[in-house]
């Protein structure tokens, strides 16, 4: 975990996520925090990020892509939604990325696709993510330039095909995480389900918070990790169900 909403012993946070994901012969950077602290945290991590295969931007919010900057020669792999302006509706506050698509064109072999985009056999970016449960974005507190609502269709996720069963990668969970499970089975042929982990964009102990734990629990899943937007209610819940951990900057997982 190169940049995560809690630091670690060594490793400041900030409130962002980036991810370093190395699998089926791949190296992946997903999401880059909103600032250079991703690349200052892999140095104190001992990890180069100068020869990765793709950075993949799971949405455009600040917190993810404004740390794109700091590289020049990767392709990029994203919706091209993620390049709208979007603001908070509570004050208007500016949360997209601080970067149109041309300027990082000019610094990425940049690949826009909202279907999905295959980076090895086992390895998926899911493009978007289709929204079908009954209880999950249905509400937004986000808005586009000209007012109406951002329910940010350009969320997107990781979804890799391990021996035990799918492990998927979320940035914030904006879809919504069983749209999200869903659409990885769906787009990889695996129904089996192994791990999820990533920002889960739920802030209470509600509805969406009990369903999502529901179905994790009906699926059997082994491995959960929320973290990044996922609020304490949440947390609490999911500890409850499954004895989470935190999930803390400089974290290192292997399966």
């Amino acid at each position: 975990m190169l940049t995560e909403n809690n630091p670690g012993s060594f490793t400041p946070a900030e409130h962002g996520l980036s991810y370093l994901i190395e699998y089926d012969g791949k190296r992946i950077l997903f999401d880059t925090g909103q600032s250079d602290l991703h690349m200052r945290n892999a140095k104190k991590m001992d990890i180069s990020l100068d020869i990765i295969d793709a950075v993949v931007l799971s949405h455009g919010h600040f917190d993810h892509g404004n740390g794109l900057v700091y590289h020049k020669g990767h392709t990029l792999v994203c919706h091209p939604g993620c390049f709208v302006r979007r603001y908070r509706k509570s004050d208007h506050t500016y949360i997209g990325l601080q970067n149109t698509m041309v300027e990082l064109s000019g610094i990425f072999d940049l690949i826009t696709t909202s279907r999905p985009y295959k980076i090895s056999d086992k390895f998926f970016f899911l493009g978007e993510i289709p929204r079908e449960s009954e209880f999950e974005s249905r509400s937004t507190s986000f808005i586009l330039e000209d007012g109406t609502p951002d329910y940010v269709m350009d969320d997107s996720a990781l979804a890799m095909v391990l021996t035990e069963g799918l492990f998927v990668v979320t940035g914030c969970g904006h879809s919504g995480i069983i749209n999200t499970l869903e659409h990885a089975k769906k787009v990889t042929g695996t129904n089996d389900l192994f791990g999820i982990m990533g920002g889960f964009h739920l802030k209470e102990d509600n509805q969406q918070t009990k369903e999502t734990i529901r179905y994790l629990e009906d699926n059997k899943i082994k491995h959960v990790f929320p973290s990044h937007c996922t609020e304490l209610p949440a947390l609490t819940a999911f500890y409850v169900s499954f004895g989470i951990q935190q999930i803390k900057t400089g974290d290192v997982l292997e399966f």
